[in-house]
């Protein structure tokens, strides 16, 4: 992630242990500072009021939860991402953004378990899954129009088969296409049979 944040030109990381930090200042053009961003004295060396976005990604919720408010104190303009490890906590009153990067790493593996014709695409960090599915020439869907399919309530077909339009009721849906679909997870495997039997 530090590769990434600096490939975007983000400048400044804190790194509480003292290995991590020597490695992230020898290898990339940033300021490091070593130290516990839950303490002001530390977090006010990074400058915080010249900040976009402060992002508090340690492996526990209520460190991150701290960092976030000091930096609404020191910082009030800067976005505040917040990592979580468990997304039933709420903390949207508390933060500008939540991250469970786990959910992303389970649905990257169940994608390349289950092979390329049902996979989860983008980020989600409650429990709506955007899926890519490809309709199968036998399912119950394949070759009909939207409107005269009836879909789970809390699903939504959303793109066409080229996935350059929104889809609506006149969409046809062509076997060995893909479509982009939101649903809800009570309703995913109800969604998957019927586009790929």
């Amino acid at each position: 992630m530090t590769r990434s944040l600096a490939d975007r030109g983000h400048e400044v990381v804190v790194e509480r242990r003292s290995d991590r930090s020597t490695r992230l200042a020898d290898e990339y053009f940033a300021t490091v500072v070593e130290g516990d961003a839950t303490r002001p004295s530390v977090l006010a060396q990074t400058n915080p009021e010249r900040a976009d976005v402060i992002a508090a990604l340690t492996n526990t919720p209520a460190t991150n939860l701290a960092v976030c408010l000091l930096a609404e104190r020191l910082a009030p303009d800067a976005r505040t991402v917040l990592r979580t490890a468990d997304p039933a906590e709420e903390y949207d009153d508390f933060v500008d953004r939540v991250v469970f990067p786990e959910a992303a790493g389970s649905r990257l593996t169940v994608n390349a378990i289950v092979g390329s014709e049902v996979r989860s695409i983008g980020e989600s960090v409650g429990a709506l899954d955007v899926l890519e599915i490809e309709v199968a020439p036998d399912a119950p869907a394949a070759g009909e129009r939207l409107e005269s399919i009836r879909l789970p309530e809390g699903s939504l077909i959303v793109s066409d088969a080229n996935g350059h339009r929104i889809a609506g009721p006149e969409t046809e849906l062509e076997a060995d296409h893909r479509y982009v679909v939101a649903t809800e997870p009570a309703v995913a495997d109800e969604v998957v049979n019927l586009l790929r039997g």
